[in-house]
């Protein structure tokens, strides 16, 4: 039995040391190999070669491109880089990650990733921009050069995506500050697909600009359409009570996610009609002679910021009264400007005693865009000859009683 265990052992330790002559051998050859191939390398070598040595680019764009770093020698190498040659005013640089790099080290036999950055300058014009590349060893004994050909095309204008369409009729309007404009805008949903756009518009600081669907008075922010519809949208405009009279430009833009559109209005402000008149002393009312002229001053002034033209006076007054003003009319009435207006009543010769009502008015524009009117109180009283003549009658009247009783006394 002892024998046998001897055995076992002495197998058992055989075994092992066949699987780790084995072993050896195997590994053996992959190790004898790889010196054999480091001294296939050159003592020294070094490349720097970008991963595209030609690009396109456009108008405004930059360019990063990889940068090969590579020591195919048996020494490890520590390599400086720089750029030789770099278009005026364009601004490049050697980089990793956040930094600059102008020195890399890299082991034998292997090879170093980096980035070149180019960006042009804004006013470059199309053609081919060369960018040149140099590395070279510590010791300057070993060199290696790049170039980068940059092509830079002109910047084509990007199109609007198209999809949407707005139309308008009447893209200017016309009126007073204190007024409100409401401009028309078809939305045409050109796409196959059910959208939902957003309106927007941009106008002078202080204008309120709104959107309601025709003929509706609530104000919307967006607007679904289906494919191929068009709805009639209204934009309501109300200018700053502030606003000099001039022309103003008012964009409105609808967009969705596939599609964008934009629209020009514009507001031409003539500034505000008001129209002011009265007395002097404010006093309405005068006395007239039936059948005779009563004279009375009056003013108008022009309180608005647009100039008024062709300001025309009217009256409104019993029949067969006369109401007549001097001048008769005024062709320019400035902002702020007054002027003196005479007016001349003459009562019928028919108009009993007492008081009547003359209303007198002026007015621009057609139909008015502004008009004032003040209301006469107009008493009307009886001629002194009238009196007198009355009197007349009555001693008349008298004296032919008086006669009549002496003749009657005396029979």
């Amino acid at each position: 039995m002892m024998r046998i265990g001897k055995n076992a052992c002495r197998s058992g330790k055989g075994i092992f040391m066949g699987a780790a002559v084995l072993m050896f051998l195997i590994s053996t050859p992959g190790h004898a190999k790889k010196p054999e191939a480091h001294k296939a390398l050159p003592p020294r070598a070094i490349t720097v070669s970008p991963a595209f040595t030609g690009v396109v680019i456009s108008q405004g764009e930059d360019v990063n491109i990889d940068l090969l770093v590579t020591n195919g020698g048996r020494k490890d190498e520590n390599i400086d880089l720089s750029l030789s040659s770099v278009p005026q005013g364009w601004k490049a640089r050697i980089k990793t990650y956040d930094f600059g790099v102008t020195g890399v080290y890299v082991k034998s036999d292997e090879t170093k990733t980096l980035t070149l950055r180019v960006v042009p300058d804004k006013a470059v014009q199309p053609g081919d921009y060369p960018v040149d590349i140099r590395a070279c060893t510590q010791d300057d004994r070993l060199t290696s050069t790049a170039r980068v050909m940059v092509t830079v095309r002109e910047k084509k204008e990007e199109k609007e995506p198209e999809g949407v369409e707005i139309i308008t009729s009447y893209p200017v309007l016309k009126g007073p500050t204190d007024g409100q404009f409401e401009f028309s805008i078809e939305i045409e949903n050109k796409s196959d697909q059910d959208s939902i756009f957003n309106l927007a518009a941009a106008g002078p600081e202080n204008w309120e600009i709104s959107f309601k669907p025709a003929y509706e008075d609530k104000y919307i922010s967006s607007l679904r359409l289906k494919a191929d519809q068009r709805q009639t949208v209204a934009v309501e405009v109300k200018p700053d009570h502030r606003a000099e009279p001039a022309s103003y430009a008012i964009e409105v833009a609808v967009n969705s996610a596939k599609a964008r559109a934009q629209a020009a209005l514009t507001v031409i402000l003539t500034g505000t009609y008001k129209l002011d008149a009265g007395t002097a002393n404010g006093l309405l009312s005068l006395n007239a002679v039936r059948g005779e002229q009563a004279n009375l001053s009056f003013y108008v002034q022009n309180n608005g910021s647009a100039t008024l033209h062709n300001v025309r006076f009217l009256s409104f007054k019993p029949e067969n009264w006369k109401v007549e003003f001097t001048p008769k009319s005024i062709d320019v009435l400035p902002p702020q400007q007054l002027e003196q207006i005479e007016v001349a009543i003459i009562p019928a010769e028919q108009a009993l005693v007492g008081d009547y009502s003359v209303g007198l008015r002026a007015e621009c524009g057609n139909p008015p865009k502004a008009e004032k009117t003040i209301e006469l109180r107009v008493g009307v009283t009886a001629s002194a000859a009238w009196g007198w003549i009355g009197i007349g009658i009555i001693v008349l009247v008298m004296a032919s009683l008086v006669i009549m009783f002496i003749r009657l006394g005396r029979r």
